[in-house]
């Protein structure tokens, strides 16, 4: 019999530059790093604590990351991806936005499973009660067994008003403890996320689980040569032995940059639902403002741990400081 879990995996989000946060990811030669290979608090990396938290829910052998092949130095080394079985690392010829990783990555796993299911992780946040979260992404998976051809977000109770995030407008109610979409907001005023929270407003986390089938059509209307042309050369690059990966960079090449929220999910509303989640010190660690705010609420006496994964790894907290001092 299978377990409840025996066709979910998790897709973990890796693939960025990171360039808001270049003032704090430059080692001290100069070498830009993206966050998702650097330490909040110099002990694992945010991918290895985005691995962990996606191994939390799905099995070991189901954990997948999107990375970018220009980054292959620094996902090599990375502790949690070399747990990773190697077809489970989707490495892309060059990051070209969340929507065009989202559907390499949607492919690979297709190639493993045609019946999967898939929760999207992003390997940018911090989570203070991971409990809380793993929860919540199990309620989402529970979802998914009811409602195969719905997509669920999980938008997070916020606990201020910040300018510097998205935030979902849920709508209606319904019989699973989870609400229609009405409306994304994308990194509104101040003033305008009170408002926002007033109404019920929640946090857009980025976290999403669906059947990996029913993702893959919501790029149809309007990106369907995009999706041919993938499934064509990725097919040819995973099947023939030594596959040419020519194809695959020309291609690659020619996409535009697609953001999934924006180009991908905005304008198909009617296809989602979103579980709000309690409040679990979750932050999107996006820009420098948003470090130091997790720093501070976090306490400092975590700030100051110095033993490093691998020299690439950059503690944040130390880049942070550092950065404050010479203001």
């Amino acid at each position: 019999m299978k377990t409840r879990t025996a066709n979910v995996w998790a897709i973990v989000l890796a693939a960025g530059e990171g360039s808001r946060l270049r003032d704090l990811t430059t080692s001290p030669d100069g070498t830009a790093i993206p966050k998702q290979f650097c330490s909040l608090f110099g002990a694992r990396s945010l991918l290895e604590d985005a691995i962990a938290r996606a191994g939390s829910v799905v099995p070991a052998q189901h954990i997948c990351t999107i990375v970018a092949d220009q980054h292959r130095t620094l996902w090599s080394q990375n502790a949690g991806v070399r747990t990773l079985p190697a077809r489970n690392v989707f490495a892309q010829p060059d990051n070209r936005g969340t929507a065009i990783g989202v559907l390499y990555s949607l492919l690979h796993v297709l190639n493993q499973d045609s019946d999967a299911q898939v929760v999207l992780v992003p390997a940018d946040h911090y989570v203070e009660a991971e409990s809380t979260l793993a929860r919540a992404l199990r309620a989402a998976i529970d979802r998914l067994e009811r409602s195969p051809s719905q997509v669920v977000l999980l938008g997070l109770e916020p606990e201020d008003a910040d300018p510097e995030l998205g935030y979902i407008l849920p709508g209606a109610a319904d019989p699973h403890g989870g609400y229609a979409v009405a409306q994304f907001i994308e990194k509104p005023s101040t003033a305008e996320a009170r408002e926002i929270i007033a109404k019920g407003g929640l946090w857009n986390a980025f976290i999403v689980g669906a059947s990996a089938r029913t993702l893959l059509h919501l790029f149809l209307p309007r990106f369907a040569t995009i999706v041919t042309e993938m499934q064509l050369l990725l097919g040819r690059y995973l099947t023939v032995p030594g596959g040419d990966w020519i194809p695959l960079i020309d291609f690659y090449e020619r996409l535009p940059l697609l953001d999934f929220s924006r180009d991908i999910l905005q304008d198909q509303t009617a296809r989602l639902s979103v579980l709000p989640v309690p409040r679990c010190g979750w932050n999107d660690l996006g820009t420098p403002r948003r470090v130091g705010q997790t720093l501070r609420r976090a306490g400092s006496s975590r700030t100051t741990a110095d033993s490093l994964p691998h020299p690439a790894c950059l503690n944040l907290a130390v880049q942070y400081h550092r950065l404050e001092g010479l203001r």
